[in-house]
């Protein structure tokens, strides 16, 4: 979901900051070599970021595909016997079916966070990536008969090149939905045009079973408050809503 707070320079920093405290530390509490007249070289701490899980772990990609599959049984068992053409899988865009990694970095690497105008510049180039699962159940999705619905929050001005980079990837889709310029960012009157047939080929309503997203906002009527909700407000996770994980942003900050 490309939701973001207003900087992300600070974790950033603290992050940094942390990993050179512990690599003083431990350096603090290994034995002096002899002394041979050369200094030797300091060893230098790792970056520790926001992107260092997305970036090194074999963790990331296994909880997407394990997401991903967990989808695919629940909404195949879902759309049992059901006529083709007449359900839909509601997915955001970011972080979701595609990365932006890529465009994370580069703005680490400048020691800046999100802007409104490298991010415009970042849609324009369309080289966002594919999240791991993300194609096979699109794919999936469409070989079951089901309609697949972008609702993201790339504004209506990138989503021309947005539609692009998801075919330049082959993702399937069928209608794709962005925020309107200036528009809110709330995507539930977007989930219910789609419930309505909006943008599909039969222009219908529709029945959606299922949603996919990163970020707390890309359900219906769900934000931040939930944590404070218990259990019972989490049932429909792994029943009809499948969270991919996105430590790199969003509207927790």
């Amino acid at each position: 979901m490309h939701h973001r707070a207003a900087a992300q320079a600070t974790p950033n920093h603290f992050r940094r900051a942390l990993g050179l405290a512990v690599a003083l530390l431990a350096a603090s509490c290994t034995p002096r070599p002899q002394q041979t007249g050369v200094t030797p070289a300091p060893v230098p701490a790792p970056a520790v970021t926001y992107t260092s899980w997305v970036t090194r772990s074999a963790e990331f990609g296994a909880i997407t595909r394990q997401v991903y599959a967990h989808a695919t049984d629940v909404v195949t068992r879902a759309a049992a016997g059901k006529a083709r053409g007449s359900w839909a899988v509601i997915l955001d865009a970011d972080e979701t079916v595609i990365s932006n990694l890529t465009y994370q970095l580069e703005r680490e690497r400048l020691d800046s966070g999100f802007t409104a105008d490298s991010w415009n510049a970042w849609t324009k180039r369309q080289e966002a990536t594919p999240i791991p699962g993300a194609k096979a159940f699109l794919d999936h999705v469409r070989t079951l008969g089901g309609r697949l619905a972008i609702v993201t929050n790339r504004l209506e001005s990138e989503c021309a090149d947005s539609r692009a980079n998801f075919d330049k990837l082959s993702l399937a889709w069928d209608v794709f939905l962005c925020r309107p310029n200036g528009g809110p960012s709330d995507k539930n009157p977007r989930f219910a045009a789609v419930a309505a047939g909006a943008g599909l080929p039969t222009a219908r309503p529709i029945e959606v079973i299922a949603w996919v997203g990163d970020n707390i906002l890309d359900f219906p009527a769900l934000d931040q408050s939930i944590r404070r909700q218990g259990d019972a407000a989490f049932a429909p996770f792994g029943s009809r809503f499948f969270l991919l994980p996105n430590p790199m942003y969003g509207s927790w900050q």
